[in-house]
């Protein structure tokens, strides 16, 4: 068996500022992912874990750290009635969170590779399991650095997300429902800032930037006809004193040809 790789790397030269990903027929017959790395290639299953691995029996780490905590809770809760209750609070450590960063990563180069490669249901899946994997920590960490250490990317993967789910409409020719992605996803990420105590730093920030750019593009597609339906939309914004979405809507009006 010839391990070398240099042919392999000579014939797929890595390209500089570019995702290099392709998708390959593995040994068994499945589709694998493969990134082009200046230093060599990463290969990734395209579903389940992306190495491949079945920890402890489970699709994931995640998927077993969230039995684990949900059979916890339950005996738990169960024992409150009791005078003497004894079961352990449900906790995550930080060797624990540690194995969840790690195994986040491996989404990530996933779900950056899947959305170059068009497979936006799977950049959903990838984005919407690391959500859980930031919340999960917030919840259950013990130490206070680790229900923190992740929570600076949520905004990033929020806009991912809604990135991936507008892209999608797009190409279903669904502009309208593209936008309500790209609107609920702005939402999310200024509820996230807010949460921060970072709320002025918002309009500033790359994803929403992102986003708005991607309205903007949108907001043109749309017919003249829907300019009644943002106006209904901008009125009930306003009633409910969701001031962000009603600004961005107000944008979107008068961006409209009649």
């Amino acid at each position: 068996m010839n391990l070398d790789l240099t042919k392999l790397l000579r014939d797929w030269p890595y390209e500089q500022g570019q995702i290099n990903v392709r998708i390959i027929e593995g040994d068994d017959g499945e589709p694998k992912i493969q990134m082009r790395l200046d230093l060599g290639v990463i290969q990734m299953e395209t579903s389940g874990r992306p190495d491949g691995l079945l920890p402890y029996g489970y699709e994931s780490l995640l998927d077993y750290y969230e039995a684990k905590l949900d059979d916890l809770s339950a005996a738990w809760n169960d024992d409150e009635d009791d005078e003497n209750p004894d079961s352990p609070d449900p906790f995550l450590t930080s060797e624990d969170c540690r194995l969840l960063r790690e195994e986040a990563v491996q989404y990530y180069h996933r779900y950056i590779s899947l959305l170059v490669l068009g497979d936006y249901d799977g950049v959903i899946r990838d984005t919407s399991r690391n959500l859980r994997v930031i919340s999960l920590c917030r919840s259950y960490a013990v130490a206070e650095e680790d229900q923190r250490i992740m929570e600076q990317f949520r905004s990033y993967i929020t806009m991912m997300r809604a990135r991936a789910m507008a892209t999608a409409m797009i190409e279903d020719d669904e502009p309208k429902a593209a936008m309500l992605a790209i609107d609920d996803g702005l939402d999310q990420i200024h509820s996230i800032y807010e949460s921060a105590g970072h709320a002025d730093e918002f309009d500033a920030a790359g994803e929403v930037h992102l986003l708005k750019g991607m309205r903007e593009e949108l907001v043109l597609k749309l017919p003249a006809s829907q300019k009644g339906e943002l106006r209904e939309r901008l009125s009930q914004a306003i009633k409910d004193e969701n001031y962000e979405l009603a600004a961005i809507l107000r944008d979107e009006l008068r961006m409209l040809r009649d």
